[in-house]
C-alpha cells in the first residue's frame, strides 16, 4: 500500500474522477428520472459491480491482455459503444412515449424495475474499456512493485475508487429523483431532462467508438 501522503493523494484524485460525468452517471440519472429513486440506486450498485469486474480483471492481468490485443480491445469498445447508443436512443424514445401517453390521458408505462436497472448498470460499466484502461494506468502509480505482490493492494485501491464512484452515483440518483418528484406537474421538463440524459449516453457511446488503444 502507498504511504499516507500518497494514499490521500490517491483519494483526492479518485474523488475528482468519481464526480466527473461518464456513462455510469448519465445512466443513473436517466434511470432516476424515468423510474425514481429505487431504479436509480439499483443502477448505481449495478455500475459498482461492473467497476469491480474491471478491478478484479486488472489485478489478475486480464485487462492488460485485452488492452494489449487490438482485436479484443476493438470488440469490447464496439460492444460498449453500441450498448450506450442503444440505451440513449431507448431513453429518448421512452421519454417521448411517456410524454405522449400523458397528454393523451393514458396510463403511464410500467417502471423498468430495480433488477433490470441493476443488470443494465453492470453491463454499462463492464463493457467500457476506458474503465479498464483507467485502473491499469492510474492505480499502479501508487503501488511499489519492490514491496512484493501488488494484486491485493491493487484490489484495495480499486475498491476504494469504485466505492467513491458509487457514492457519487447515489448522490446523482437521489438528486435526479427529487427533481422528478418536484417537477411532477411539469412533464415537459422531465421529458427534456430524460432526452438530455439519453443524448449524453449517445454522445459517450460515439466517443467510445473512436477511443484509441494506448
Amino acid at each position: 500500500m502507498p504511504d499516507i501522503t500518497q494514499f490521500f493523494l490517491y483519494l483526492a484524485a479518485a474523488l475528482l474522477l468519481a464526480v466527473t460525468p461518464g456513462p455510469g452517471i448519465f445512466y443513473v440519472a436517466a434511470r432516476s428520472l424515468a423510474g425514481g429513486r429505487a431504479e436509480g440506486i439499483a443502477s448505481s450498485f449495478g455500475t459498482a459491480l461492473g467497476g469491480l469486474v474491471h478491478v478484479l480483471a486488472g489485478a489478475l492481468g486480464v485487462s492488460a491482455l485485452v488492452l494489449a490485443s487490438a482485436e479484443l480491445f476493438t470488440a469490447l469498445k464496439w460492444l460498449g459503444a453500441a450498448y450506450l447508443v442503444w440505451l440513449g436512443l431507448r431513453t429518448i424514445m421512452a421519454a417521448r412515449r411517456d410524454a405522449a401517453q400523458g397528454l393523451a390521458g393514458a396510463e403511464p408505462a410500467p417502471a423498468m424495475g430495480a433488477r433490470r436497472a441493476f443488470r443494465e448498470g453492470v453491463v454499462v460499466e463492464a463493457l467500457n474499456p476506458k474503465t479498464a484502461a483507467f485502473f491499469l494506468a492510474f492505480i499502479p502509480q501508487f503501488l511499489d512493485p519492490s514491496a512484493g505482490a501488488v494484486a491485493l493492494p491493487f484490489i484495495l485501491l480499486g475498491v476504494i475508487s469504485v466505492t467513491l464512484n458509487t457514492l457519487a452515483d447515489i448522490v446523482v440518483a437521489i438528486g435526479a429523483s427529487r427533481i422528478r418528484e418536484g417537477a411532477a406537474s411539469r412533464p415537459a421538463f422531465i421529458r427534456r431532462l430524460r432526452e438530455i440524459s439519453g443524448a449524453s449516453m449517445i454522445a459517450l457511446g460515439v466517443g467510445l467508438a473512436f477511443a484509441k488503444r494506448q
